[in-house]
């Protein structure tokens, strides 16, 4: 744990474009991203099975979608990042930056829609190694969060793949679609990222994937390689 005494906060979190090898994050333009994402990222209406455990009820259409978005920009200070893949320059997805606390040097990563086209490729765990790259390195936090509906198995498989901690569930934590929602809590912590960040970066080398673009070793697997290597 880094020594507090002289603690002075971190930055809030701002738009930033950050290129990485397979997906290149962009801060969300209305005018550049909000048809992509709609229609091309999550195939219009097929976005309510996909944001299923997003809080807000089922978008009629885009209107409601952009109404939203633009919404959780404007009075919940959510800094939206697109993700578009580079081989093919379709953007694919969006996460947030959300309910940051620069003064404890805390910030949550939330709003994660993947679009059918990142899945089973290196998009979605670049995307996310970037932007914890970004929290941890340029802006300073201490503890960067993931959380979500407690009955979302994908979303908490995808945390601790990706090297979160659970740290358990807040019963009644939030009204979500008319219903209860118990939220399960994550996170990742500086202490940590070197060796999170070591292992993100051995996954995501092109050497790790054959021909076929399939993965040779399991990010978890390398993730726990390396703190044997660093227990021993």
């Amino acid at each position: 744990m880094r020594d507090l005494a002289n603690w002075k906060g971190c930055p809030a979190p701002q738009p930033v474009l950050i290129e990485g090898r397979y997906v290149r994050l962009e801060p969300y333009d209305r005018a550049v991203h909000l048809e992509p994402l709609w229609h091309d990222a999550f195939g219009g209406l097929a976005i309510n099975p996909l944001l299923k455990y997003f809080t807000q009820d089922d978008f009629s259409g885009i209107e409601a979608f952009d109404a939203w978005l633009s919404a959780v920009q404007a009075k919940s200070g959510w800094i939206t990042e697109v993700f578009r893949d580079r081989a093919t320059g379709s953007v694919v997805g969006m996460a947030n930056y959300m309910r940051a606390d620069p003064a404890n040097g805390v910030v949550e990563v939330g709003g994660v829609a993947h679009g059918p086209a990142m899945a089973r490729s290196p998009l979605s765990t670049e995307a996310h190694y970037l932007m914890a790259r970004h929290v941890f390195e340029d802006l300073g936090y201490r503890r960067y969060e993931w959380k979500c509906h407690s009955e979302n198995q994908p979303s908490r498989t995808t945390a601790l793949r990706l090297g979160f901690t659970f740290e358990g569930i807040f019963r009644q934590h939030m009204i979500s679609k008319h219903g209860n929602r118990d939220t399960a809590w994550f996170s990742m912590i500086d202490g940590e990222w070197p060796l999170l960040k070591a292992a993100f970066e051995g996954w995501l080398s092109p050497d790790n994937f054959d021909s076929e673009g399939l993965q040779k070793r399991r990010l978890e697997d390398i993730r726990a390689e390396l703190a044997t290597k660093e227990q021993a």
